[in-house]
């Protein structure tokens, strides 16, 4: 834009100082022609538009020194021409004022590279980070980061001025501490303990010192002893190991752990994303890895078998002492039946002995109803004949008496075969009896009536 103003500006002024030499029209003097007519386009060309011209020229050449375009993805740190200074972090068009600006990506990505990894829209290209961890063993990782700058316009415009340009930001400041930091994580950890499963603390650790700054910490050193056993014919051994191990903790202050800044922390910039792609170890330690692998599944497979061996052992004994509990199941069955047998026999005799004393009781309470049913029967006939008796009744009672002898005398049962003797001058036996029968009932009749 400024070099089609600059284009504009000079052909205004070319017209303005070019058109009042122009003619109109062929000037003669005498018959001699003193002066040709100007071209027609460039008549059209007034003074006054030449003018005009030169102006939206020099205009257009100066815009682009007047305003400017924020875009969204950068923040701007300008310098007037008279010293002050000025930050733009949001977008749109912005008064520039003749100032310089030095533009600065709000975001910065900063990543491990390999030479077969592309290297496009990375504003921090690194090669891989080596580290040791604390047991020694070395590895190889592979880190993406991603900062964002100051939001605060004071802290950009420190950082703008400290560093001049981001790609000095980045190689001598993000670069450096990523690596520094990164060596400082591996420091703090075991490689047994990263594959056994500590690689996220690894990554939350090497996060928070990025952001944070730097733990202060201390190393230990801590000495196990260890008692293994060892299988023999008829005994077992045990052998004593001393295993060294060595950890990191670290340094607290009131609770909280201590902190060493860094640049990243020192000029405010923002940690926004910390991924670790991966961390190679080093082969004689995945070599040593594959070998703990086999010896600890041969160790395993020999204890399995141990442990089949034993299951199998318990399990005659279980099956033995199972039988064993069976048999005594079913001996104390038969047993509760044969028990079950007799308690319901003595419960029967029990039942019968209870049923036998009611109906002893019953026949007794049936004979004092009748004797009591005969002595009022008797009392009554008492009474009956104290009080006297008219010639009809008497009649009657003796009537009733007859019967009664005679029923009694039907009664009587008298062997079938008797042998008796006498003189001629007493009766037969059944005419005695008969005598004697009655000779009886008439007594018991006198002494009813004597009473």
């Amino acid at each position: 834009m400024s070099t089609i103003g600059i284009i504009l500006a000079i052909i205004g002024l070319i017209i303005y100082l070019l058109r009042p030499q122009l003619a109109e029209e062929n000037v003669f003097e005498g018959e001699q022609k003193v002066r040709t007519k100007a071209p027609p386009f460039l008549l059209m060309f007034s003074k006054k538009m030449g003018a005009v011209i030169m102006g939206a020229g020099t205009t257009l050449a100066l815009l682009p020194y007047l305003f400017f375009w924020a875009d969204a993805t950068e923040q701007y740190f300008l310098v007037y021409p008279t010293g002050n200074t000025s930050v733009v972090t949001s977008q749109g068009i912005k008064f520039r004022g003749f100032a310089k600006i030095t533009p600065w990506q709000k975001y910065i990505d900063v990543k491990v590279v390999d030479d077969k990894g592309s290297k496009y829209g990375i504003e921090g290209v690194m090669k891989p980070i080596p580290i040791r961890f604390i047991d020694q063993v070395t590895a190889t990782v592979y880190i993406s980061c991603r900062f964002q700058l100051p939001l605060d316009e004071e802290s950009f415009e420190t950082l703008a001025i400290k560093f001049r340009s981001m790609s000095n930001l980045v190689n001598n400041t993000l670069i450096p501490t990523v690596r520094e930091q990164t060596n400082n994580t591996g420091y703090m950890f075991a490689a047994q303990d990263y594959i056994s499963g500590e690689a996220q603390s690894f990554r939350q650790t090497l996060d928070e010192q990025l952001k944070d700054g730097a733990y202060a910490v201390e190393k230990l050193e801590n000495r196990d002893t260890v008692y293994a056993d060892i299988q023999q014919a008829n005994e077992t051994r045990k052998i004593k190991e001393i295993q060294t191990s060595y950890s990191v903790n670290k340094i607290l202050i009131d609770g909280v752990p201590k902190r060493i800044s860094h640049e990243i922390t020192e000029n405010n910039i923002i940690v926004s994303q910390v991924i670790v792609d991966d961390v190679v170890l080093e082969g004689a330690f995945k070599e040593r890895l594959e070998a703990q692998r086999d010896e600890s599944a041969k160790r395993q497979l020999e204890q399995q078998k141990i442990e089949t061996a034993k299951s199998s052992q318990q399990r005659i004994l279980a099956e033995g002492e199972r039988d064993k509990a069976a048999e005594r199941v079913a001996q104390e069955t038969e047993q509760v039946k044969q028990l079950i047998a007799i308690e319901t026999k003595l419960k029967q005799e029990k039942t019968n002995k209870e049923l036998a004393a009611i109906a002893l009781e019953t026949e007794r309470l049936k004979s004092q109803q009748r004797k009591v049913a005969a002595d009022a029967q008797a009392y009554e006939n008492a009474k009956l004949v104290s009080a006297g008796l008219t010639p009809q009744e008497k009649a009657e009672w003796q009537y009733k008496t007859s019967v009664g002898v005679a029923t009694e005398i039907s009664k009587i049962q008298f062997p079938q075969t008797m042998i008796t003797g006498g003189s001629q001058k007493g009766g037969t036996p059944l005419e005695s009896l008969i005598g004697a029968a009655m000779a009886k009932q008439l007594l018991d009749s006198k002494g009813g009536f004597t009473q």
